[in-house]
């Protein structure tokens, strides 16, 4: 039946002259926005998704190079991709296709290798693209939406190897992305979430010569978006604590759509393994924005990155870093085992930590999380939270789980199909496990009349 069915449509595609494209990405929110904007790219060139078991025309794999794991990935990725559509071009970007493009390109079936970003437009031109799109319409398989605000990261971290492969900080001007964003809003999205590869750093260059009347920065652009019609909320993807300065607490304080949440990474509570990663804080800076923050927004939620087995880091690092997660008092912890980049100074350092300890170290922060995210999760008893229902809870049939303005999970009864994507007023009740459990609130009512608001 299948075979078929996939007869049948080739032979519609053959008649109506569409072709067929598949698009797969690994890495980050960048990355799976970049895709979305290439896929639409090739839709607007009369290509199509092909079905999950037809063969496409056209390949396109959006690589990720943060680990040594992540190349091998994509290496995998490509060759599978190749075997499945042996007739099909096949095409390379992303991160590991600019650090190691003559690997990439030796790998078989592999047509194109995209090592500049920039030059989509040119590159995708022999596949019959004509003109790129001034932005995206939608995200596929997503509940929210991904808007990539700025490219390009000027740090020097000893363990990172983006900013060799993403070196030009770049950053798309505020009405493109006030535009695009309208956009998404008039399709349906519910949350966007704006992201880049250092989003503290967006409109950096394009202050550049200007007075300084005239900047625009991060919360800039967040009053823009403030203005917008339509019901959406707005989530900021990860940041450094540095940059989640006043300008930018009070922007979300006055806006209607901007979550309590923030995305600071931490990597490391003690002073001395911060140093050697060449971060900006030092703890008793990242805990003070912390406060600041806090003493700013209505009980906002903290979460963050922690990497564990830097070369070097003893027991006391280790216990450091535990007590600045639990002063912050993150609602989830992020952990990542330090793993050697070539290409980074940090891979050359002494002080290798046994893959036991790392072990340890890592199960340690799950149970510190568990700890911190009960705590913080009680703290929001009473309180009415807008909700982004993403489908029925496994646990619970009949139930709808969703993430909260908060990030915190949130379950409630009463899951419907047609409240998938939707956002809802949820009252909490208890906490249940791992997430939040309420009752619906009614839709009645309008935001500013509920008992205790949440944002």
């Amino acid at each position: 039946m299948i075979i078929d069915e996939l007869r049948e449509r080739e032979a519609m595609n053959q008649i109506s002259g569409l072709k067929t494209c598949r698009l797969v990405t690994l890495g980050c929110k960048v990355n799976q926005y970049e895709t979305q904007y290439v896929k639409e790219a090739l839709e607007g060139a009369g290509y199509c998704e092909a079905a999950a078991h037809e063969p496409a025309d056209l390949c396109v794999v959006n690589t990720c190079t943060v680990t040594m794991e992540g190349d091998a990935k994509g290496r995998q990725l490509i060759r599978r991709l190749h075997q499945q559509n042996p007739n099909a071009a096949l095409v390379v970007m992303g991160c590991y296709a600019t650090r190691e493009p003559a690997t990439i390109a030796r790998l078989p079936g592999v047509t194109r290798v995209i090592t500049d970003k920039q030059r989509l437009g040119e590159e995708l031109r022999d596949f019959g693209v004509l003109a790129m799109p001034a932005g995206i319409t939608r995200f596929d398989g997503h509940q929210r939406a991904f808007v990539k605000v700025q490219d390009g990261c000027l740090l020097n971290c000893t363990f990172c190897i983006i900013p060799k492969v993403r070196p030009v900080l770049r950053s798309r001007p505020a009405e493109e992305i006030v535009a695009e964003v309208a956009g998404l809003a008039a399709n349906g999205v519910q949350e966007i979430v704006l992201t880049g590869i250092h989003l503290g750093h967006y409109g950096l260059d394009l202050c550049k010569g200007k007075p300084k009347h005239a900047w625009r920065r991060l919360w800039h652009l967040l009053d823009q978006l403030n203005d917008l019609p339509g019901d959406f909320r707005i989530r900021l993807s990860s940041l450094e604590a540095a940059e989640a300065r006043d300008d930018l607490a009070t922007a979300m304080r006055r806006s209607r759509r901007v979550v309590p949440h923030l995305h600071l990474c931490l990597q490391s509570g003690s002073d001395r393994v911060l140093e050697r990663m060449k971060r900006r804080y030092r703890s008793a800076g990242f805990l003070e924005r912390c406060r600041r923050l806090r003493d700013t927004l209505d009980q906002p939620a903290f979460t963050t990155d922690i990497i564990v087995g830097f070369p070097g880091e003893t027991d006391a690092d280790f216990d450091e870093t535990c007590r600045v997660a639990r002063e912050a008092g993150f609602s989830k912890i992020h952990v990542f085992s330090y793993s050697p980049r070539a290409g980074t100074p940090a891979a050359a350092l002494p002080g290798r930590v046994s893959p036991q300890v790392i072990a340890q170290c890592r199960e340690a922060l799950r149970t510190l999380e568990k700890e911190l995210a009960e705590r913080y999760f009680q703290s929001l008893i009473g309180r009415t939270l807008d909700v982004l229902v993403e489908g029925e809870d496994p646990k619970r049939p009949g139930f709808a789980l969703g993430t909260s303005c908060r990030y915190a999970p949130v379950s409630f009864p009463g899951f419907q199909p047609d409240l998938v994507s939707r956002r809802v007023y949820v009252r909490v009740l208890r906490v249940d496990g791992d997430a939040l459990f309420g009752e619906r609130a009614s839709m009645d009512v309008a935001p500013i009349a509920l008992p205790v608001i949440a944002c």
